[in-house]
């Protein structure tokens, strides 16, 4: 659902999520929400109102942290560095209303080294072009250094712009585009509710590349469950092998309980995969990847095998290696990993062999009583808080 915007400005925006790469960018919000918001597995935006905001209020933002940005820089000391007490101060004779954006300008200069801008929220690319061409030349204007400018974008909203529409966009400044494709296989998109086809993906990834913009397309393993991991796999490979995205983005399903999905897997209605099921399909589907040069990056707590990362197609035996030497361990030992994965003692695999790490995670398997048989849904409630 889309609603009308209030005609006066309300003020400095943030929305709720941004992908991990962008961890260190400034997210400007060009729309809010989600116009589709319909995905069974997704939690975020439900109850809530889409809405694209008039490009006036956009810029505003973007001069109001452009004016803060310039008053931390100032108070820089002679290494070029922003200490936090030069943020301090400069928040005590800062408005409250502002107050938002002098963080997310403190974070941008002080962390993030001003190289990136994320435009917010779920799909920035429904707003119409030529306003989105004004936002992208004023970002660029105020800050002339940005090297990268990205944005999420749904794969149907992406194939319906025209190709001179994205060419615009890329030459304005967007570089790079992130699309949640989830799954390339119709099934599994018509049992999530995604209201797009693996033919819509394949057009939108392509139109996206041919524009002269990166790509990154994010796959989430287990989300066909049981019955249609195999299917999932392999044609999400296919769907990409058609693309050959910049990246190829890992995020393991979970099933917080205020998402429609959780209602059917309480139903009994989707069977979910384990962990080790779940590492299975994902080397069916680096197996299936053929013909593509994208990087493969497993960039979020979700994933169990969080070092999984490398170049297609050189380092695709490096990334079965990684997958083969869970898939061999005990199923003790994998309970062990699991736990310690998603409790922040382990990063990587080599981590089980840390005495001090490893003692951890099997003290915490001893206190609660976490065993192969029963590990599923101690993990499924800890995956649950990452979302």
């Amino acid at each position: 659902m889309t609603t009308a915007m209030p005609s006066e400005y309300q003020g400095f925006e943030q929305g709720p999520i941004r992908p991990p790469s962008e961890a260190y960018s400034l997210l400007i919000r060009v729309t809010r929400n989600c116009p589709w918001n319909r995905c069974l597995f997704c939690p975020v935006y439900k109850g809530a109102a889409f809405s694209v905001r008039p490009v006036d209020h956009v810029r505003r933002d973007i001069d109001l942290v452009h004016r803060l940005v310039e008053a931390l820089r100032a108070s820089a000391d002679g290494a070029g560095h922003v200490r936090h007490a030069a943020y301090v101060a400069i928040a005590r004779g800062t408005p409250p209303e502002e107050r938002d954006a002098l963080r997310a300008a403190y974070h941008w200069v002080a962390v993030g080294g001003m190289r990136s801008v994320f435009l917010q929220d779920a799909n920035s690319l429904f707003a119409r072009t030529g306003d989105l061409v004004a936002i992208l030349e004023h970002l660029r204007a105020r800050f002339p250094a940005i090297e990268r400018i990205t944005s999420y974008a749904r794969a149907h909203t992406a194939a319906r712009k025209s190709d001179q529409e994205l060419r615009d966009l890329a030459a304005a400044g967007l570089n790079r585009v992130h699309i949640g494709m989830e799954s390339g296989a119709d099934a599994v998109l018509a049992f999530m509710k995604k209201g797009v086809t693996q033919a819509e993906h394949v057009a939108a990834g392509r139109k996206v590349k041919a524009a002269g913009m990166e790509l990154s397309e994010y796959i989430m393993p287990g989300l066909g469950g049981r019955p249609l991991s195999e299917v999932h796999a392999r044609e999400s490979a296919d769907a990409l092998n058609r693309i050959n995205p910049d990246f190829i983005r890992l995020r393991t399903l979970a099933i917080p309980a205020n998402t429609p999905l959780y209602e059917e897997y309480e139903a009994g209605r989707f069977d979910k995969c384990t962990d080790v099921e779940t590492v299975r399909e994902i080397r069916l589907f680096i197996a299936s990847l053929d013909g593509v040069s994208s990087v493969v990056a497993s960039d979020h707590i979700l994933n169990l095998i969080g070092e999984l990362e490398g170049r297609l197609p050189e380092d695709q035996p490096a990334m079965f290696a990684l997958l083969d030497r869970f898939l061999a361990m005990s199923p003790e030992d994998q309970t062990v990993f699991q736990i310690g994965r998603r409790m922040g003692a382990f990063a990587s695999l080599d981590d089980l062999e840390h005495p001090d790490r490893r003692a951890i995670a099997e003290n915490a398997c001893r206190q609660y009583g976490i065993t192969p048989e029963n590990v599923g849904g101690v993990l499924d409630a800890i995956m649950r808080q990452f979302i």
